[in-house]
């Protein structure tokens, strides 16, 4: 390790280091919007913190894809964004800026809260048509409104199924907890998703999880797929630096466990949404978060170089 270079000696706001983006293949982007949360504010610092975190992950091999992707991923910053204007301009302007970097890159999108995704999954769209879609988070976020309001960070999944933007039986959603009604709670599974709530995942981590992995692998296959992750479905044990935490959460653990395991699919893309720094304790939160997004880009750039 070169002077300079440790966490603490912060030289960069890039996540690991990396460059700035240019003609790398893997895009790490940052969309500092919290808008439109429902309880706690503050994940438009999510960014920032994510970024800060990995700067201890840069100076080595990933310890189970046995690479880096220092070498092929680029930081493009933050997308910019009208904070103080309506959801849908907001959301359109993600989508436009969101477009153009994926049409050029593999990108990694740093929230920011849930309602992101949706425009992510419109851009998305465009370019794959109808993608699978791996959704870790402690809500379904598949409401018709959320406390009145027509479009938020707790109806995107629904949006998306509405929409087209995503295969219906191709949704598994990963971690799900929080109360509301069943419509809601159970919708992906009645569109002919799967669900893996946090109270069936218990007691289950490494080789206990085979069973939940080879389920997915068979129903998404090498579909392209978008992997959305809240930091939310990690217990607040593991991740109390969240807007809506709900106890009796995954542990860190498990969710390593699952995306190493299935780095084998089609992945297109991913989002970490949902920290929010101001609640944080002893930088769990975005110790975690850096983590997740250090371990799929590590399992992506594999791919590349076998």
């Amino acid at each position: 390790m070169a002077i300079g270079e440790f966490a603490y000696a912060n030289n960069s706001n890039r996540f690991l280091a990396s460059a700035p983006l240019q003609t790398q293949p893997f895009a790490l982007v940052g969309v500092p919007f919290d808008g439109a949360v429902t309880n706690r504010p503050g994940a438009r610092f999510g960014p920032q913190e994510i970024r800060r975190a990995s700067l201890m992950l840069c100076d080595g091999l990933h310890p189970v894809f046995g690479v880096s992707p220092l070498e092929v991923l680029g930081d493009a910053g933050d997308l910019r964004l009208p904070n103080a204007c309506a959801l849908a301009q907001v959301r359109e302007a993600i989508q436009a800026q969101a477009a153009a970097l994926m049409a050029r890159h593999h990108c990694v999108f740093l929230g920011g809260d849930h309602s992101i995704t949706l425009p992510l999954l419109r851009a998305l769209h465009a370019q794959h048509g109808p993608v699978a879609l791996i959704h870790f988070d402690a809500h379904c976020d598949t409401w018709e409104d959320h406390f009145g309001e027509p479009s938020g960070h707790g109806t995107w999944t629904y949006e998306a199924l509405q929409e087209g933007l995503v295969v219906p039986q191709q949704t598994v959603q990963i971690g799900l907890r929080s109360s509301g009604t069943r419509a809601a709670r159970e919708y992906v599974q009645d569109q002919g998703g799967l669900i893996f709530t946090a109270r069936a995942l218990r007691g289950f981590d490494g080789a206990g999880l085979q069973g939940v992995v080879q389920q997915i692998r068979d129903r998404i296959g090498q579909q392209p797929c978008y992997l959305t992750l809240d930091i939310d479905c990690l217990d607040p044990a593991f991740a109390p630096g969240t807007g809506t935490p709900e106890p009796g959460g995954m542990s860190s653990s498990q969710v390593l466990t699952l995306l190493e395991e299935l780095a084998d699919l089609n992945f297109v893309g991913m989002d970490c949404v949902e920290v929010a720094p101001a609640y944080d304790h002893a930088e769990l939160t975005s110790n975690a978060a850096a983590t997740f997004v250090w371990t799929y880009l590590a399992s992506q750039v594999a791919k590349r170089v076998v």
